[in-house]
Parts: structure tokens; sequence; C-alpha cells
């Protein structure tokens, strides 16, 4: 009796809801605190003068460029991305420690971004093989259906962030990043718990999707609109950049204390988790290209809505909401797209998205640091960036509601 070799690997004891549960706290350590722990930190770090905003948006961009890095380099790891996602956590709870020790009357100015750079690295790591090792152990056991749940972490990696931030507000902001890197340790110990014994998980991975040959034919006649779908998703990642970096100092402007401004990164994780669960849900049946277009254009709202006159605390925790409660659907909206779109070649289609993306991240906070902190026709910076980014994110939204679908291609199957 002949025994499937990719069973070999297989902890017997895994469950799809183990496999489930592994890959949404390694997202929500990668994502809550390697990517985006920074945002509740920084007002905090303001307050205690270790830090000025201009070396906050340096390090903002520092983050969003090693995540660039990140996803360029982490094909590194495509035949075995157990290897990646434990290099990745360990590398995020490493670096976060780090800052805590950082001070500021001693180290230089540039290791902080330096640290940050690093840590972007190791998030783009971590997502990118927590995807590829989870997704494979799902479709083995035929429980593929799980997998978008999976991404809930990282809006809930953002929420524990920002409530940590918020209630422990009234410490030393190192501190704040020493308890955070302590999350980091046990998350990486919990998530890496189902991969004792698991082994590789590349491109002889029996989940793998093998297109059928009409795929290349739809994939070469939908080419004309791949140039669009990267600029839409490059617009998307400088939109919601600008309110995901800077919200929680926004909201300091209008109070001090930390118990009342401290709570917007937090409703923006709640709404992100929130969102993602409700589109898993109800939307699965809309096409794509809607839902990226509706997510857009929520979320333009959400960045218009700071540049109100009679700006209250309450319209910015109103931002949060909707910035928050749309960016990971249209992530996911905007990456399944790309699939259906060049279902023959679509890794090098999602290259150069991620590619755009990272690169809008990267000029939010700079456009902010560029502009410093003079005032043109009574805005500030953030203003400016919350403006340009609002007309951008209705421009490509109205494109994506408008543009035709592509065309109809069967279902692909299991390789064998």
């Amino acid at each position: 009796m002949r025994t499937d070799p990719s069973l070999a690997h297989r902890p017997p004891d895994l469950t799809a809801a183990s496999i489930t549960v592994a890959g949404l706290v390694a997202l929500a350590v990668a994502m809550g605190i390697g990517r985006f722990a920074f945002t509740p930190l920084l007002p905090l770090m303001l307050r205690d003068g270790t830090l000025s905003a201009a070396a906050g948006a340096e390090w903002a961009a520092a983050n969003y460029g090693g995540y660039l890095l990140g996803a360029m380099t982490a094909a590194w790891f495509s035949g075995q991305p157990q290897r990646g996602l434990r290099l990745g956590l360990l590398g995020v709870a490493l670096a976060t420690l780090a800052v805590a020790c950082m001070d500021g009357a001693v180290a230089p100015g540039w290791l902080g971004a330096l640290l940050r750079a690093a840590a972007g690295v190791f998030s783009a790591w971590v997502m990118v093989c927590a995807s590829s090792w989870c997704l494979a152990e799902l479709a083995r056991r035929q429980a593929s259906q799980w997998g978008s749940w999976m991404y809930v972490g990282v809006g809930l990696g953002i929420m524990l962030a920002g409530g940590l931030a918020w209630l422990g507000g009234r410490q030393p902001a190192r501190w704040l990043w020493l308890e955070l890197g302590g999350l980091a340790v046990l998350g990486a110990v919990f998530a890496l718990r189902p991969l004792r014994g698991s082994g590789r998980v590349g491109a002889s991975a029996g989940w793998r999707m093998a297109p059928p040959p009409a795929a290349a034919a739809a994939a070469s006649g939908g080419k004309r609109g791949q140039p669009a779908l990267v600029l839409c998703y490059g617009l998307f990642g400088f939109g919601y950049i600008v309110p995901a970096t800077f919200l929680p100092a926004m909201a300091r402007q209008q109070v001090a204390d930390p118990l009342v401004f401290g709570l917007m990164w937090p409703l923006f994780g709640l709404a992100a988790a929130v969102s993602v669960a409700a589109a898993a849900r109800w939307l699965s049946g809309w096409p794509r290209r809607r839902v990226w277009a509706l997510a857009q254009g929520v979320m333009a709202l959400g960045t218009a809505l700071p540049l109100l006159a009679a700006q209250g605390l309450w319209v910015l925790a109103v931002s949060a909401v909707l910035v928050g409660g749309t960016f990971m659907v249209a992530t996911m909206a905007g990456l399944q797209l790309a699939r259906e779109q060049a279902p023959a070649h679509a890794t090098a289609l999602l290259a150069r998205m991620t590619m755009a993306f990272a690169a809008g991240q990267i000029a939010g906070p700079l456009l902010v640091r560029v502009l410093g902190a003079g005032r043109w026709a009574g805005w500030d910076a953030l203003a400016w960036a919350n403006a340009a980014a609002t007309a951008l994110l209705l421009m490509s939204a109205a494109w994506l509601w408008r543009a035709p679908a592509p065309a109809a291609v069967p279902a692909a199957s299991p390789s064998t």
C-alpha cells in the first residue's frame, strides 16, 4: 500500500482550525506589531520628546521601504516557507525589543529608522510565508474556505497594539515598545507550534493550481487593463497610509489625554477585523472589481472627513472606522482580481501590484515630510496629504467601478 508523500510531513493532530489560528496569530504579530505598532506610539513618543515629527515620517517611510524589500526577497523561502515564517516572527520580536532599548540621548538618529526598516522586511516575510504554508495545509485538508479568516489577524493585531497603547498611554513610550516586544515573542511561540515536524511546502506542493489551456488566452486578453490595476493599487497604498500612520497624531492635536486620542487606533483595527469577516461572509459573490471600487470609495470618505473645518474628535473616530474598515477588504479584493485577470501568470502581476502599493505607502509619509511644518491656504501637511489621497482614491474607484469585467475563465483544478 503506497502512502501519499505529501502526508509524510503533516503532524497528525493538526486541524484546519489550528492552522487558521496559527496563521491568524502570525499575521497579528507581523502586521499589528511589525508594521503598525509605530502608529499609536508616534504621538506618545512626540509627547515624551524622544522623536520629532520629521523623524517620525522617516521611521514610517523606512518601515514601508523595508516591507517592499521583504516582499521582493520572500521568494528565497518559496521551497520552505516555514523557515521564512520562523525567521520573520523572530525578527519582528527582536526589532521591536531593540526599539525599546534605544536611548534617544545616546543612540544615533538613523538607528530607529533602520530597526523599523528591518521590522518591515520581517513582516513581509511573515505575510508571504504564513499565507503560503497555511493555505497549502488547508488545501491538503480540503478546507480552503478557512483561508480568508486567517486575514482577520491583521485587524486583531492592530487592535491589540492600539489597545495596549491606549490603556497604557500614560507610560513612557519605550515601556510600551518593550511590552509589545514581549507580546511578539509570545505570539511567535504560539504561531510556530504547529510547524513542528512539518516539511517543505513549495513548488511540489499538491495544492498548487494548474491553469487550464484557456487561461493563457484570457490572461493575454486582459493585459491591456493590467497597468491600470497596478496604478489603482498603488494609489490605494498612498490613500490609506496617511491616516494609517498619522491618525492618532491628528487626534492628539484635538485632545492631549492619551486615554482619548489613543482610542483612534483600536477603532481602526476593530473595523479592519470586522470588515474582513463581513466581506468573507456576505460579499463573496460580488465581482472583485466592484468590491474593490466600493472599498476605495468609502475609504475616500474617510480621508476627506479630517478636512472638515469644524473638525472634532468624533470626525477622526469616524475616519478611523471608514479607513480601517476598508483597507483590508481592498487588499483582498485587489489581489483576488489580479488572479482573475492573469490566472496563468498571476505572480508577475501580483509582484507589480505589491511594488506599486509599497511605493504609494512610501510616498505618503515622505509627502508629509517634504511639506514640513508650514501651512498653505490654511492647511497643514497632513491636511494636504489627506486631500491628495481623497482625490486619487475617488478617481481610481470610479475607474474600477466602470471598467469592463475580464473575460470569464474556466475554474482551475488542483494539480496532482
